[in-house]
């Protein structure tokens, strides 16, 4: 039996959601809505979707989905889970989860109380070498956690950075952390995994840095952050960058027995190992090693890209067959609710520090 799939929110990330789903087998998307009615036609006829709505009460009663997906802005994403397991959905949500950490309490608690599955597009820690990072992990290939560092870059200069900065209206802005609040989920929850208490200290820094020197935004906004966690034994750096070229997402895990870098863009996961050998063959032998696995790396994407496994969104595919599997089965969703509100906790401690006049 497949499940019937429906997406509300039908801005530039649904067509994402559409080309994943219509590729798994299990899913079936069988409607699409958004409050402009143009947005949600563009969207059905684009990927030839048998039905469009712009009233999401209407579409949740004549469908009857089994799965919802929230694509909109995350001010309506309380309220519309609420709806969406009212009719017996499971919740596929986009991030950020909330705009405060109490309505991402509210929303786990909703599917929670109502027996509904619920998981956040995280996609990135689903991809081949996030994966094979859980598997070292897991194998005690790296030893006990000592530091962690997570960095994203971002272009302002992109599609999605020019609307922000063109348009004072656009949601971003109203955000209490604003473009921090749009991107930090993805530094955080590659973090939290290896956090091993759940009240770590928290130091953030943010500033405006303009490369060609104008603004950042009709408010201005801030558009560097730096941030200091320190748990019991694990600390780890978060970084938002958005003049640092080439735009990168890299994630460096420091364990006691070995370190592993990850690169999301270049899609590899290199070990760096401790060393046995005399001390001249100790610093000769190490870029050999580091040679062998990024050759090891490009030859495994060859393979996917031959396999068509090496589009953009391929870690949102697996985390979708992931997330539909375990409604089937009734098991635990793929990410952790535990870590899900933790990511929230940590951003709304962030945007208290550098955005005070806005958190007050």
């Amino acid at each position: 039996m497949r499940l019937r799939v429906a997406i509300v929110g039908c801005g530039k990330i649904a067509d994402a959601h559409v080309e994943e789903i219509r590729i798994i087998p299990t899913a079936e998307l069988v409607a699409v809505c958004d409050l402009e009615p143009i947005m949600a036609e563009q969207l059905a006829v684009r990927y030839a979707v048998p039905r469009w709505y712009s009233d999401v009460n209407r579409m949740l009663e004549v469908e009857k989905p089994d799965v919802l997906h929230i694509t909109t802005p995350p001010q309506s994403h309380l309220a519309l889970t609420r709806l969406a397991v009212s009719a017996g959905c499971h919740v596929f949500l986009e991030k950020p989860v909330a705009v405060h950490h109490y309505e991402a309490e509210a929303i786990v608690a909703t599917a929670v109380e109502a027996g509904r599955k619920l998981t956040v597009n995280y996609w990135p820690n689903f991809e081949t070498q996030a994966l094979e990072l859980k598997r070292l992990v897991a194998e005690d290939v790296l030893g006990s956690p000592v530091h962690i560092e997570s960095y994203v870059g971002y272009d302002l200069a992109g599609e999605f950075g020019l609307a922000l900065k063109r348009d004072p209206q656009h949601w971003v802005h109203r955000l209490p952390g604003k473009l921090f609040q749009n991107m930090m989920d993805h530094v955080l929850n590659k973090i939290v995994p290896f956090i091993d208490d759940d009240d770590p200290y928290i130091q953030a820094i943010a500033y405006r840095r303009d490369a060609d020197g104008g603004p950042s935004g009709p408010d201005e906004l801030l558009d560097e952050l730096r941030v200091m966690i320190r748990g019991k034994q694990t600390s780890a750096y978060a970084t938002f960058c958005a003049h640092a070229r080439p735009v990168a997402q890299t994630l460096r895990v420091y364990g006691t027995k070995n370190t592993a870098h990850l690169d999301y863009g270049a899609r590899t996961i290199v070990l760096e190992r401790k060393q046995g050998f005399p001390s001249a063959l100790g610093r000769l032998v190490p870029p050999f090693m580091v040679s062998r696995d990024y050759l090891r790396q490009g030859l495994k994407n060859l393979n996917r890209f031959s396999h068509s496994r090496f589009h953009f969104f391929d870690g949102m595919r697996t985390l979708l067959t992931e997330f539909y599997l375990c409604i089937e089965s009734d098991s635990e969703p793929p990410i952790a609710y535990r870590d899900i509100l933790r990511v929230s906790e940590m951003m709304e401690q962030i945007f208290a520090q550098v955005y005070p006049e806005v958190s007050a």
